[in-house]
């Protein structure tokens, strides 16, 4: 096989640069961020060919390219062959852990792309390729299954005459050339192929190849003939979604998505989907909800796809030497963030509220969950705009595509959304915040400690070394700190006609993991039950980070106590850090209510 070792200089007009930067994108644009793609992929095969013996493989794959350029081409550019180049490179680099499988299983992973390469090109042909746990997966086509009980072992893959096998010296597995019933100890990769024709969506539907989750490999995990069906009919619905709703996306999205990794269902509303810039056009999603859910999902990591592209052609931001440390707030995160992984989530989030803002034109049943959708994310990415605002990290690029973004976002501020919907996203945005903050940032101990004599002494308020900056110490343990958006869905998603969530608050916050009664109470529109609740959790359990946040927008609601509730809704770290140290000093626990009052800044400087 042929690597140029100069391979052509990309590089991107304005117009297709003026696209990303709004987050958005067309097919021509989206081709090429491919060509650019296709060029790091060959620079890559290159350097693992430099580092280690291919052996047969690399004679074999040249051969099939010879014979058929294009098969190879697309199996380069399957996504799941990125992930392993950058693995293998990884690996023999020792920049990660060493770990299952043996180095020479991942390396000989080449063998297995050239056999497929091969079988497709119509070759006759002869090679070894790794065993994983008795399974020979072969990229793009499907994995063998051999009753072997080694870990990791060898088999031959050989083609004669149009007929293919995967052979052992005590089994013989037949491979299909073509899809077709199934057979003994075979999987296919299925397709999914979805949408009229010339607007069709055609993707791999990837349970088999070891490199189809990001970022770390897991073996061949096969799905049901019914939980494939259940998949083909969800993406039937979605793309039919998408095509209506954000036609122009659904035209980049045919050119530049691949291959979709199903993994389990996860709570209700609460879906997980990853993409990794060395798999570009690869996302791996839990079974979701709804064609909803998965339309939203296409659209989140396609946007990661888009902006992976571009930064394997140009920087958004500079080198510094505190890149690692310094961290920001991310308002669908639980984690503080560094600041390339705040902007890859201003990126997708911006393609959310896109949707959102075009779906609550079309919703029907669901119409107010989408409104409150469009509201919350508008929010949360103004927020994350404004943090990184003409941050000194931007590149000249960086800066346009963040200013744009900006912009773009401003605009979306100001669309009307119904009163209802749009106070509950301003509630769920500032629960979210506040919860952080409690997590997340440290007052400066000594100025809790003298909050601590001044409280016990009787003095007026508190000291004024308190206002300081909090140190911010991320808390592994932060988690769910979702909980009351997720209520918000409960609650908004129930149609008309349909049966009213649990009154119960117990029984609704146990819907939502993390969630407690107060945060169901006040999701409910419940603020006086809501504060009783939290209350009585701070008593029990006062380090509950939930339990502080709350009990501030509670006392927000009710307007009887706006000093403690403006404490606890804008700087919630404070009473808790004041709480515990005033806990320990007297082995009695001061009242939550009467502390932040007690904490707040004078009226007249709120």
């Amino acid at each position: 096989m042929s690597a140029d070792p100069s391979p052509p200089h990309h590089h991107l007009p304005s117009a297709a640069l003026a696209e990303l930067a709004r987050g958005e994108g067309g097919p021509a644009t989206v081709d090429r961020l491919l060509e650019a793609e296709r060029s790091r992929r060959l620079l890559l095969l290159r350097m693992l060919d430099d580092a280690m013996d291919p052996g047969p493989a690399w004679d074999l794959l040249s051969a099939a390219q010879r014979r058929s350029p294009s098969v190879v081409d697309e199996l380069l550019m399957y996504p799941q062959t990125g992930m392993w180049l950058a693995t293998a490179l990884r690996r023999l680099r020792g920049s990660v852990p060493q770990d299952e499988p043996p180095l020479w299983v991942v390396l000989g992973h080449f063998s297995a792309l050239a056999a497929v390469a091969a079988l497709r090109a119509e070759l006759d042909f002869s090679i070894e390729v790794p065993v994983r746990h008795g399974r020979v997966p072969l990229p793009t086509l499907g994995c063998a299954v051999l009753p072997t009980t080694e870990p990791w072992t060898t088999a031959t893959v050989r083609a004669r005459g149009g007929r293919a096998e995967v052979r052992t010296a005590d089994v013989t597995i037949g491979v299909p050339t073509a899809p077709g019933p199934a057979r003994p100890g075979w999987h296919e990769v299925r397709r999914l192929a979805v949408g009229p024709a010339g607007r069709r969506l055609d993707v791999a539907l990837d349970d088999l190849d070891p490199y189809r989750t990001y970022p770390q490999p897991t073996e061949p995990r096969p799905l049901s003939e019914e939980a494939v069906r259940q998949w083909r009919q969800e993406l039937e619905r979605a793309w039919g979604v998408l095509l209506r709703e954000l036609p122009e996306t659904a035209e980049a999205m045919r050119r530049g998505v691949f291959s979709l990794t199903p993994t389990p269902a996860r709570e209700r509303f609460r879906p997980r989907s990853v993409t990794s810039g060395d798999a570009f056009g690869g996302i791996e999603a839990s079974e979701p909800d709804d064609a909803v859910q998965l339309a939203v999902t296409l659209v989140h990591e396609f946007q990661h796809t888009k902006l992976g592209g571009l930064l394997h052609l140009a920087p958004l931001l500079t080198d510094s030497a505190d890149a690692g440390t310094e961290l920001w707030y991310a308002p669908w995160r639980d984690d503080p963030r560094p600041l390339d992984g705040l902007l890859q989530g201003i990126y997708a989030f911006m393609g959310i509220t896109r949707f959102w803002r075009a779906h609550r034109e079309h919703a029907d049943t669901h119409r107010a969950i989408a409104h409150f959708e469009f509201a919350l994310w508008r929010s949360h990415v103004a927020t994350a705009l404004e943090q990184v605002h003409r941050h000194p990290r931007r590149t000249p690029l960086g800066a346009g595509l963040l200013d744009t973004l900006r912009g773009h976002c401003a605009q979306w501020l100001r669309e009307p959304v119904p009163e209802e919907q749009l106070a509950l996203a301003r509630l769920c945005a500032a629960d979210h915040v506040a919860r952080w903050r409690v997590h997340h940032l440290r007052p400066p101990a000594p100025a809790v400690e003298e909050a601590v004599r001044a409280w016990l002494a009787g003095a007026g308020g508190p000291p004024t070394g308190l206002t300081a900056e909090p140190e911010l110490v991320p808390d592994l343990s932060a988690r769910w700190l979702d909980s009351m958006a997720m209520l918000a869905r409960h609650r908004l998603s129930t149609a008309p006609g349909e049966p009213a969530p649990s009154e119960d608050p117990e029984k609704a916050a146990a819907h939502v993991t993390g969630a407690l009664p107060g945060d169901a109470l006040l999701a409910a529109g419940d603020p006086t039950a809501a504060r009783h609740a939290y209350a009585a959790h701070l008593a029990g359990e006062p380090e509950r980070a939930g339990a502080w946040a709350g009990l501030g927008h509670a006392l927000e609601a009710l307007g009887t106590e706006p000093a403690a509730a403006h404490l606890l809704r804008h700087w919630p770290e404070r009473a808790r850090a004041v709480h515990q140290a005033v806990s320990r000093a007297t082995g009695s626990a001061p009242d939550p209510v009467r502390l932040a009052a007690w904490l707040a800044p004078p009226a007249g400087s709120r």
